[in-house]
């Protein structure tokens, strides 16, 4: 299982977000995506997953490679159906792991108990919507997850379930988050977006690379995001 970027770069207008990339993402990993608001993580995910196009470079994507996404829009769930409905399709079990798995009890490992689980997806608060979304992206049993800002909103319960299956998980997981505590319990790697359209690649946690960044750049004081020029 291998997803592998070879010379990505995107533009904006004469913003360039990305710059020749090229990474795999390796089975058994989790990597944490850092870097501030407009460096370019989310739309690394959005190339990734085709609802964007780059301007050069190329995806190769393992024969068995199944990504499941989770974004900050969720915009692909039905409002007008329940969260039951939703997470079920209709049916009381369904397959996961190798076993039959009951809905409802699936649901309520995301906090969905009883009446809960009879609310509209129109209704549901932020923190709800990402639970469900957080739910049914492992339903899909992906062997690639890309999560974007996960954590925003959800309760610890939640939390403490998603680091667990984060643990456990066989497979390739990329995260976005601003949440360093979390980032720190769960990754193996980092992709750092530090400015100037580059990505760092860092063998560790995230206090471990922290404490390199702070070798290789001094402690600097926070700046905006700078981007290259299209021409220079």
């Amino acid at each position: 299982m291998q997803l592998t970027i070879k010379n990505l770069t995107k533009t904006y207008g004469e913003k360039v977000v990305l710059k020749d990339i090229d990474f795999t993402f390796e089975e058994g990993k989790i990597y944490g995506l850092l870097g501030r608001n407009g460096a370019g993580k989310t739309t690394l995910f959005k190339l990734i997953m085709g609802q964007e196009a780059c301007d050069k470079g190329t995806f190769e994507v393992g024969e068995t490679v199944k990504i499941a996404y989770v974004d900050q829009t969720h915009k692909d769930i039905d409002p007008a159906k329940t969260v039951y409905q939703v997470v079920s399709g209709g049916l009381e079990t369904f397959r996961m792991g190798g076993r039959d798995m009951n809905a409802r009890a699936y649901l309520s490992r995301f906090n969905f108990t009883g009446a809960d689980q009879e609310k509209l997806i129109g209704v549901l608060s932020g923190g709800e919507r990402n639970r469900l979304h957080l739910a049914m992206a492992l339903k899909e049993e992906g062997n690639v997850l890309l999560l974007d800002e996960p954590t925003n909103d959800i309760d610890v319960n939640t939390l403490r379930a998603l680091e667990e299956g984060l643990e456990n998980f066989a497979g390739c997981a990329v995260v976005i988050s601003h949440d360093r505590w979390f980032l720190d319990r769960i990754c193996t790697h980092i992709l750092a977006f530090e400015g100037d359209s580059k990505v760092f690649y860092f063998e560790g946690s995230y206090s471990e690379y922290e404490e390199n960044k702070k070798k290789r750049m001094g402690d600097v004081e926070p700046h905006r995001v700078r981007y290259r020029k299209l021409m220079e």
